[in-house]
């Protein structure tokens, strides 16, 4: 079970964006690493594809390294650690840290 997903909230809590917050595009398990929305943006200079795809700088965002983000709990407000908790079924879910609330797994 992965403690970041996607859609989730996250704070930067180390590198050149430390203290901002977004939410989570999409996860790279296999490299650690996630995209986080309008966050460490970097210019992409494309060439043009066709009259559609016209060329130019185009601004993206990069990864993070999964370690240098923090989960954002939606109940508390804080950027806090998580648990693996079980509910009466035996399903896995993640708990917040801080405020023990149940947090989604989608």
């Amino acid at each position: 079970m992965r403690s970041i997903v996607k859609n989730d909230m996250v704070k930067v809590i180390s590198g050149n964006h430390k203290g901002k917050t977004g939410k989570v595009i999409m996860v790279i398990p296999d490299k650690n690493r996630v995209i986080v929305e309008k966050i460490q943006l970097v210019k992409r200079h494309t060439r043009p594809r066709s009259a559609q795809q016209p060329g130019g700088i185009v601004e993206k965002e990069a990864s993070i390294h999964i370690s240098n983000v923090m989960l954002v709990c939606p109940k508390c407000g804080k950027a806090s650690r998580t648990r693996t908790g079980a509910l009466q079924s035996g399903k896995k879910v993640r708990v917040c840290g801080s405020c023990n609330e149940m947090l989604s797994n989608e």
